[in-house]
């Protein structure tokens, strides 16, 4: 065990402020959805009524009305079923929402739930066969949603300013080294789970895609990706681009009135090939991905983003490649063009005289830092551990800002500590484990006494 986690064992036995969990608090079904066919829920389970269960295959994302994924096969008792999945937040929406009388859902193999409720359910068809059902055990439902006890903690020194000031410097980078080391290892295996359920394309698939969504495309970007799979994509080239703003649900008859003249000739491109492949993709109203459009920068518009992930995935091979070096891919990135998206922010937009970037440095570095880096760092890798402990800092977020406030006051001495990227890393961690689970705004978080008593 890591000095670190062993900080943070000693922490949890000496106080409940910090140790014991809220109410799990769940997000909307599309999250929790995208959590669930990224693998972040395991494949092992045990139904309501104690028959193992393990998921084999999870499908594909239905596109229209009915179950959420299609073509998914359980193991339930070693019988082999195949057939739709659907995913609710509670035994209770089965009724709800109507599935018992819609012949739609006749052939469900697998209902996943995540509360069971007071009161008993059966999960029935119209044809009254029962389907068997599965509640996601809380503790991996919070370890899948990483979510803090509390979203944000005050921006003040804490306790903890004072065993640091007091700690040598060699301790205090010690101790931050093991808190990126433990981010890293988490991060591995996060990326274990989906490589073990959709294969090294897809995770990669999807990690570009989330690093590309940014903040508040993040899930947006991932839903696209899950439902058009880069397995997929690389079948239909001439396609790639046309199937994903359609998916996206960015060409619509508003848009293009909307659009100037360049823009008009580039989207009457795009429809000619959507409108072959578009029964196949387009998403049902109650499916259509939740964009976030206001208060974006036009530089950072989803339209842009999905643009520069388009481009990947129409030289995927390549991509792919250059991603097995963790410095290979900001080469490669650099040398992405297009004829349109290089000089337009928007699908409605004039042309812009400025070269615009289809994936900017600072974008390049997080996928570095959040995707490529953490399974090198936790298999050990030297050469990928001098590459992190020199890669320079991002731009200074809310969270890391608040976690150096925290740990080292408003003090000179603080800005040492944001230089590089592993060490926004370590301030994320710590301000995860110790700053947001404590609800006592510090005056009883247990962390300040047993870091005293810590050395690296």
């Amino acid at each position: 065990m890591s000095a670190y986690l062993e900080l943070l064992e000693r922490v949890c036995v000496s106080g409940d402020v910090v140790c014991e969990d809220m109410a799990l608090v769940l997000p909307d079904e599309l999250q929790l959805q995208a959590l669930w066919f990224a693998g972040q829920m395991g494949r092992d389970f045990v139904t309501v009524d104690g028959r193992s269960v393990r998921v084999v295959q999870f499908g594909h994302w239905n596109h229209a009305a009915g179950p959420d994924f299609l073509h998914t096969s359980v193991v339930v008792d070693g019988e082999l079923l195949a057939g739709p999945l659907e995913l609710d937040h509670t035994a209770s929406d089965w009724e709800a929402h109507g599935h018992s009388v819609n012949e739609a859902f006749n052939e469900v193999v697998l209902h996943v739930v995540f509360t069971e409720g007071d009161r008993a359910y059966f999960t029935r068809t119209a044809e009254h066969r029962e389907v068997p059902r599965v509640v996601v055990p809380e503790d991996l439902c919070r370890e899948a949603l990483n979510m803090p006890r509390v979203d944000v903690a005050a921006a003040h020194p804490g306790r903890c300013f004072f065993p640091l000031a007091d700690m040598p410097e060699r301790d205090i980078r010690a101790l931050m080294l093991e808190s990126a080391t433990h981010r890293a290892r988490t991060k591995a295996r996060r990326r274990a789970r989906t490589v073990d359920v959709l294969g090294e394309d897809e995770w990669l698939w999807q990690a570009v895609a989330e690093t590309l969504g940014y903040r508040p495309n993040k899930l947006a970007m991932t839903l696209l990706a899950q439902r058009l799979p880069i397995g997929d994509l690389i079948k239909k080239a001439d396609s790639v681009e046309a199937m994903m703003f359609g998916a996206a649900g960015f060409l619509s008859a508003e848009i293009y009135e909307q659009a100037a003249g360049e823009s008009r000739d580039y989207l009457r491109g795009l429809w000619e090939a959507w409108w072959r492949v578009r029964s196949d993709h387009e998403p049902a109203p109650e499916r259509k991905i939740p964009w976030k459009l206001s208060g974006i920068r036009p530089v950072n518009h989803p339209q842009r983003r999905l643009a520069g992930l388009a481009q990947i995935a129409g030289r995927w091979k390549a991509f792919s490649k250059a991603c097995q070096s963790v410095g290979g891919v900001v080469e490669w990135v650099e040398q992405l063009e297009d004829d349109y998206w290089s000089h337009h922010y928007t699908l409605k937009s004039r042309r812009s005289d400025r070269r615009l970037a289809l994936m900017g440095v600072d974008r390049v570095r997080d996928f570095q830092i959040n995707h490529l880096l953490p399974v090198k760092l936790a298999a050990g890798d030297r050469s990928a551990w001098e590459f992190y402990q020199k890669a320079p800092a991002p731009a200074l977020s809310e969270k890391v800002d608040k976690a150096s406030v925290r740990l080292f006051g408003n003090t000179r001495d603080r800005k040492k500590y944001l230089r590089k990227a592993w060490q926004h890393q370590a301030l994320l961690q710590i301000y995860q484990d110790f700053c947001l689970r404590d609800v006592s705004d510090c005056a009883e978080c247990p962390f300040p006494e047993q870091l005293a008593q810590w050395r690296g």
